[in-house]
């Protein structure tokens, strides 16, 4: 008895509602996250500021990560929490697992270079610089998979959240890390290529394995 060949995998076995049900949940549960630690930097006297990033200086390469999930501030943290919420969503529906590596490969980036670039005798912190990144993973994974929703969905970001994107890139905004945002982005538009021409190559893959030869040969990538 033959049948036709499946490949499966953890993720692809969930339908479109699980995946953004888990994807709601998981960036509630982040922006929630934020938001007990800045009530408790509050309440601590701002002591969670220190983790917050000073450049080169080689014991402060430690708050790379966590500089991420602090806040000087609820204002801070209110104008990070809703793109930050919106666009970690959107990336989420793509998969946790890839968006989790999204996450890391943006965070370790921005941290790594705000730390190298930015002026001395600063403190960077908050989590604008994975905003940005995934704002340009999102803009850009749609047409390195070549997925046609991907594309529109990347627009739809571009259309909404384009020029305050640009604004943050401006360096002459005081008391903003425009190198943070830049490096953010830089490392959202690579995670595109890294982590989006991986997936899109196994979802053609699977095709061609599944469905076999059409009329006039194999499938071409």
């Amino acid at each position: 008895m033959t049948g036709t060949p499946v490949v499966r995998t953890a993720e692809g076995e969930w339908s479109r509602g699980d995946r953004a049900k888990a994807a709601a949940k998981l960036m509630l549960g982040w922006v929630a996250l934020l938001w007990l630690l800045e009530v408790a930097d509050v309440v601590s006297g701002h002591a969670l500021d220190g983790f917050g990033i000073v450049p080169r200086t080689p014991s402060e390469l430690v708050d790379v990560v966590p500089a991420s999930f602090i806040h000087f501030g609820f204002a801070h943290l209110a104008a990070n929490s809703v793109p930050l919420l919106i666009l970690g969503f959107l990336a989420a529906l793509g998969g946790i697992r890839r968006f989790v590596a999204v996450c890391a490969l943006v965070i370790v980036a921005d941290g790594l270079g705000v730390w190298l670039i930015s002026p001395s005798g600063t403190n960077t912190a908050g989590a604008s610089g994975l905003v940005f990144g995934l704002f340009g993973f999102l803009l850009l994974t749609g047409f390195v998979e070549r997925r046609p929703l991907g594309v529109v969905v990347g627009l739809l970001v571009a259309a909404v959240w384009g020029g305050s994107m640009l604004a943050g890139l401006a360096p002459t905004q005081s008391g903003v890390s425009w190198q943070g945002h830049l490096v953010g982005l830089v490392a959202g538009v690579a995670a595109a290529f890294v982590l989006g021409r991986r997936e899109g190559g196994a979802a053609l893959r699977t095709r061609r394995a599944t469905q076999g030869p059409q009329e006039g040969g194999w499938y071409r990538p």
